[in-house]
């Protein structure tokens, strides 16, 4: 008999683990929550201690559900930056979030010496982590992303590691994607030595000896990446979008790396979609900034809903939005047009325009969104996204599906698992230890929950005169680009 997988999957607001059958099945899932903090305005960061501590029990919960298992699969939120010593495994700082902004400064002195770091990535988190905690850098530290420390957590401090993916995040890795570049390390003074050992997405990397049973640890990924894999997009051309507090769309393309250096003409980005077996596998990824956030203003600031879920049956009461156009810029614009000064906008309101109008309008503007994104991956990779795969929270709203798929003209693809990241991860260490043969199985696991075909027309020039609308709102912000 074939032993399922443990999974652990450390999102932004909480911890979860589950097991996962070779049919894919998610079972016995535990959650707990671990909340980021925000001390102050661009600040972002969370306890460490109280993850590794959640990460443990969750995995104890789902093993002793559901155990014994052939593995461990890893997922994480990405570019989250930890630093912690080596001999006591204790943190010497708060873990700083991906969404944390308090390095915009040095970010802007590096591009000035011709390094370009953007401040959500983790190189200037860790130089700022290390100014405080090591100036001289005499200690003997270690860095890692969340995929690193949850590694470390399982495997009773015997792994410092980091997978391909979350590599790629840093800020630090060479454009071929082969080992840390000198560069940018010498800039924010980071001595190697505080750095973990990059290694396969998909491969056994250790025992996670504080488990039952000491289960290999077999999978890691950052989120995203996890979720392509997981709605099966691991064949060129394929894509998917998860739409969660904001909206990423990745694009699988395959062994050759493409040919963007840091950000394409179209707003994206080259990622390591996965490594196996030594072999890279490249893709594009294009963000939204605001997806799911703007469905929270509507529920928690303006008080015009009482859950998101709720959005779906209030704006299914009109047919359309009476004209009304919102773009949900509330923290500027993504890909194609990087705009940190675009701020949120209606246009298009009537004396006769009520709560329904306003929230349809809503779901269409991050259903526009979601077009520019496939627009910008397309022309960046010189690929065709046939259709489009969806996860996350709002891939469960009826009406906003309808309405990415009437904005992109594609069949939308809805994921049979609300979070695929789980699954993808769960596949990457499947393939490690033999429950999947390799990428070709994965692609034909693929069975989506439904099938969504375009009904309407696209409406995109009345969507590209609303955008110009938003742009350029705080210019100073507007200026910056990362």
């Amino acid at each position: 008999m074939t032993l399922p997988l443990l999974v652990v999957d450390v999102g932004t607001s909480g911890v979860r683990a589950a097991i996962v059958e070779p049919s894919g099945e998610l079972r016995h899932v535990r959650h707990r929550q671990v909340l980021p903090e925000t001390p102050m305005p661009t600040f972002v960061q969370f306890d460490a201690g109280a993850m590794a501590h959640a990460v443990l029990e969750v995995a104890h919960e789902a093993l002793d559900a559901g155990g014994p298992v052939a593995g461990v699969g890893i997922a994480n939120q990405r570019a989250s930056t930890i630093v912690w010593d080596r001999a006591t495994g204790e943190p010497v700082g708060p873990g700083v979030g991906w969404q944390d902004l308090r390095t915009v400064g040095m970010c802007l002195e590096l591009q000035g010496r011709g390094i370009r770091v953007a401040p959500n990535a983790s190189a200037t988190k860790l130089a700022f982590l290390l100014d405080m905690a090591d100036p001289d850098r005499s200690r003997d530290l270690c860095f890692g992303t969340v995929d690193t420390w949850v590694a470390w957590t399982l495997s009773a401090g015997a792994l410092h590691v980091i997978d391909a993916t979350n590599a790629g995040l840093t800020g630090l890795l060479r454009g071929d994607g082969r080992g840390w570049d000198e560069a940018t390390l010498a800039a924010l003074r980071i001595p190697e030595s505080v750095l973990p050992t990059i290694v396969d997405s998909s491969g056994v990397v250790g025992a996670a000896s504080a488990l039952p049973g000491a289960p290999p640890i077999a999978g890691i990924a950052g989120d995203q990446q996890a979720s392509l894999v997981g709605q099966g997009c691991v064949l060129p051309g394929l894509a998917k979008i998860t739409f969660g507090t904001g909206g990423m769309l990745d694009l699988c393309l395959g062994e050759q790396r493409p040919s963007i250096e840091v950000r394409g003409a179209g707003g994206t980005f080259p990622i390591l979609a996965w490594r196996r077996n030594g072999t890279t596998h490249w893709g594009v990824e294009a963000v939204m900034l605001s997806a799911g956030s703007a469905v929270e203003w509507l529920r928690d600031d303006l008080g015009i809903l009482t859950s998101s879920a709720e959005s779906d049956a209030v704006a299914a009461t009109v047919p359309d939005t009476g004209d009304v156009w919102f773009v949900p810029a509330l923290l500027g614009l993504g890909a194609p047009r990087w705009d940190f000064g675009a701020r949120g906008t209606l246009v298009g309101l009537t004396r006769g325009t009520g709560r329904a109008e306003l929230v349809r309008a809503v779901l269409e503007g991050v259903a526009q969104r979601g077009a520019d994104l496939v627009d910008a991956a397309e022309a960046d990779s010189g690929c065709t996204i046939a259709a489009l795969r969806v996860d996350g929270g709002m891939s469960a709203n009826d009406v906003f599906v309808q309405a990415l798929a009437d904005a992109t003209q594609r069949e939308v693809e809805v994921s049979p698992v609300l979070e695929a990241t789980t699954l993808g991860a769960a596949y990457l260490a499947g393939m490690a230890v033999g429950t999947w043969s390799g990428e070709d199985e994965i692609a034909a696991a693929w069975h989506p929950h439904r099938t969504v075909a375009p009904a309407g027309p696209a409406r995109r020039e009345r969507w590209a005169a609303a955008v110009e609308k938003a742009a350029g709102w705080v210019p100073e912000l507007s200026a910056l680009d990362f």
